[in-house]
């Protein structure tokens, strides 16, 4: 099978991957050996595979300097004001509108099936790898085995995500893992998912038995949604909205992007929606402050923002994903994400 995949290596599927600012030593050749001795041999005995195969496999991965350079310098360390013009361009929004109008019928399916507007995950595939059109230049194993065993900070994470990598096999996934393609942090397909999320989220959309995300647009929208709906997607629910704070307003300082406050608590604070907002005053919500183009804004945030982050732990990616959405629903004449 022929591969075609994408990645959008500045904007990672699932997680946010910035660099610690802390320095780190790498490990040692011996270190590394040993941690993938260890490695294999856990996998041997909790799964089918043998120690001795996926040793083999590990053999095949190559170490990228570049990749480790990649995670050090995140898009999303960027301001508002620097990231919001890689996804707010004129192109990427032509080109959301043409790659909705040309698969139409596919979207406003999974719209009606998951409750996820279609504007909403076209934006997605346009944010991760515009429309299936950037490039890719990593091999996942590559990736994968450079992260998690080259790279401290985030060493667990990335062989947490190796392991489901391994697991990735059988009828359904019948890919050699050497020959996958992705992202410089082992995202996949033109939705950008990483092992565990294939794991968990993946759909066989089109009812071939296999699950694709490289090839099958079926299967990658059917199961970007499903990720949605999997992390709380309310359907018909309100994203954000641009907030008005009083001059006396309380200063507010969340821990996250989680809602934790009812937005009549936020209006008696003095943030209260600069439009109108589809809301009941019970409803949870958060604040959300960033660098824009004109100096400081402050947005207040619900669920479904919280949904989108899900997908990228960055206030700046959600952001883009719905802001890019809204530019998208207004020229295909649907109704945008509530607000």
């Amino acid at each position: 099978m022929t591969f075609r995949v994408f990645c959008w290596c500045a904007c990672l599927a699932l997680a946010s991957f910035a660099a610690p600012a802390r320095a780190y030593d790498p490990p040692t050749p011996a270190q590394v050996a040993a941690a993938q001795k260890q490695f294999a041999a856990d996998l041997a005995r909790d799964t089918d595979l043998s120690e001795a195969d996926v040793l083999a496999t590990l053999a095949k991965a190559r170490y990228q300097q570049s990749i480790i350079d990649a995670i050090s310098r995140p898009a999303e360390s960027k301001t508002w004001r620097e990231y919001r013009p890689i996804f707010l361009t004129p192109a990427r929004i032509d080109g959301g509108v043409a790659f909705y109008r040309a698969n139409q019928a596919l979207f406003d399916r999974v719209e009606k099936e998951f409750g996820v507007p279609a504007a909403i995950l076209v934006a997605i595939i346009g944010v991760e790898t515009n429309y299936g059109r950037t490039p890719t230049r990593y091999r996942v194993l590559d990736a994968l085995t450079t992260l998690g065993f080259h790279y401290p900070p985030r060493a667990d994470f990335f062989r947490g995500e190796l392991r489901q990598l391994f697991l990735l096999h059988g009828s359904n996934f019948p890919y050699p893992l050497e020959s996958l393609m992705g992202s410089y942090a082992g995202a996949m397909g033109m939705g950008q998912f990483m092992p565990s999320s294939i794991a968990k989220f993946a759909r066989d959309e089109d009812g071939d038995g296999k699950i694709d995300l490289w090839n099958s647009l079926p299967d990658i929208v059917a199961s970007i949604a499903n990720y949605f709906v999997g992390n709380g997607w309310q359907s018909g629910g309100a994203v954000a909205v641009r907030a008005r704070v009083g001059a006396t307003a309380r200063a507010v300082t969340p821990e996250n992007l989680k809602p934790a406050y009812p937005l009549q608590q936020l209006a008696e604070w003095g943030y209260v929606p600069a439009t109108k907002l589809d809301a009941s005053g019970d409803t949870l919500a958060t604040l959300v402050r960033l660098e824009g183009e004109d100096g400081p804004e402050v947005w207040i945030t619900l669920q479904n923002f919280y949904v989108i982050s899900r997908y990228n732990r960055s206030p700046l990616y959600s952001l883009a994903v719905y802001q890019l959405s809204s530019e998208i629903a207004a020229q295909i004449g649907a109704k945008p994400a509530a607000k």
